[in-house]
């Protein structure tokens, strides 16, 4: 197989092979120290899913189940992730399972059938969903009382800026787009082309009221001063680029 090609890309989201390729190198930039995960991302969705003590968590698209065994080390217990790679470690900690899935069809999905969780985590995962109103729809089936999703996506403006430079155009005209796009992420494996549908904030929030549910919060979380400081290349990256969007979603009444 040829892992430049758009193959596995589902009608409405992006494509999913690449990413069986690209699992390992995510986790492994994502261990470096000055990883934009590790300096923003992840502490920002840390503090929005607060004390999990006691709580399920299920982490839809979790990788190697790293986030995941951090809660479970700060006390939560009957966690689930579930990825599509299997890239998983042989022996999880007490109270995790990993199951190896495809988000797009939750409702199918055995392990899951009958449960219901506190938290449900979709970091940076709902793109890859062939109809994320379905996928959300089928979270939220499976959200406990008074539980939320905490769902993030790499802000817009990133995708429409390189294609901007890329392609000599305007950053509107990039921004609002319909067609797919192909780029290589260097820091990952730059032999590896990820293909991608455009979007904009409004198709989120757009996706979130279809699929009933509203946003309690949001969050464009950026560097901390100390952070800023000790490494400049990742500020000058966050100034072109903007970061990442974290919504805390929860059902609307009735829906």
């Amino acid at each position: 197989m040829d892992p430049t090609a758009e193959v596995g890309a589902h009608p409405g989201g992006d494509a999913v092979e690449p990413w069986l390729t690209l699992a390992q190198g995510y986790e492994r930039a994502r261990a470096r120290e000055d990883s934009l995960d590790r300096l923003v991302e992840w502490p920002a969705q840390r503090e929005i899913l607060g004390d999990v003590t006691g709580l399920s968590v299920l982490d839809v698209g979790c990788g190697n189940g790293a986030k995941l065994a951090e809660l479970v080390a700060a006390g939560a217990t009957a966690c689930v992730g579930l990825d599509i790679s299997g890239n998983f470690p042989p022996a999880p900690p007490t109270g995790m399972e990993l199951v190896r899935g495809d988000l797009s069809e939750l409702e199918r999905v055995p392990e899951l059938a009958g449960r219901t969780f506190d938290r449900i985590m979709f970091l940076q995962s709902i793109g890859y969903a062939s109809d994320p109103v379905r996928t959300l729809r089928s979270a939220r089936a499976t959200l406990a009382d008074d539980g939320f999703l905490l769902v993030t996506r790499t802000h817009p403006i990133r995708y429409a800026v390189e294609r901007s430079e890329q392609n000599g155009t305007t950053l509107g005209e990039e921004y609002f787009s319909t067609g797919r796009f192909t780029y290589r992420h260097r820091g990952w494996n730059d032999q590896v082309a990820l293909t991608k549908r455009a979007y904009t904030v409004s198709d989120l929030l757009n996706i979130f009221s279809t699929a009933g549910l509203w946003i309690e919060h949001a969050s464009e979380p950026q560097l901390p001063e100390d952070a800023r400081r000790r490494y400049p290349h990742k500020q000058a990256w966050m100034d072109r680029h903007l970061g990442i969007l974290i919504f805390k979603l929860r059902p609307l009444p009735g829906r």
